[in-house]
């Protein structure tokens, strides 16, 4: 599988704002379902957003919604989190995922991953 590559996670302190970025390198973010998972440590990996394949909709997760936002940037071939109003039940590891041509909040059908990135918010 192609990897993709998160970046901008960091330490914050609470209400603050952070933007997470995803490069996919070797595939065409307009042609997947684009979604970001968190874990936290000792948790099963939980939803936060997704955006569908050929559109610019966005699903979110109750916990999160109405402070983040996801959206692609097809010039530049990325995805992007704005994540705002942080609390510290939004410490985890931030993944970004890719799934061909489907629609689902379950990260089983999800195909590309990339390796994570920490964000932590202090309180």
């Amino acid at each position: 599988q192609v990897q993709l590559v998160e970046s901008g996670g960091g330490l914050v302190h609470t209400g603050d704002s952070l933007r997470l970025s995803c490069a996919a390198p070797e595939l065409t973010v307009s042609l997947y379902t684009m979604a970001w998972f968190r874990q936290a440590p000792g948790k099963d990996r939980e939803f936060v957003a997704s955006t569908p394949w050929g559109t610019d909709a966005v699903d979110a997760a109750d916990s999160v919604k109405g402070r983040f936002t996801i959206a692609r940037d097809n010039a530049k071939n990325t995805m992007h989190l704005e994540m705002n109003r942080l609390k510290p039940d939004d410490t985890a590891v931030y993944y970004c995922a890719a799934a061909y041509r489907l629609i689902s909040r379950d990260p089983d059908f999800y195909y590309y991953w990339g390796q994570g990135t920490q964000v932590t918010v202090s309180s």
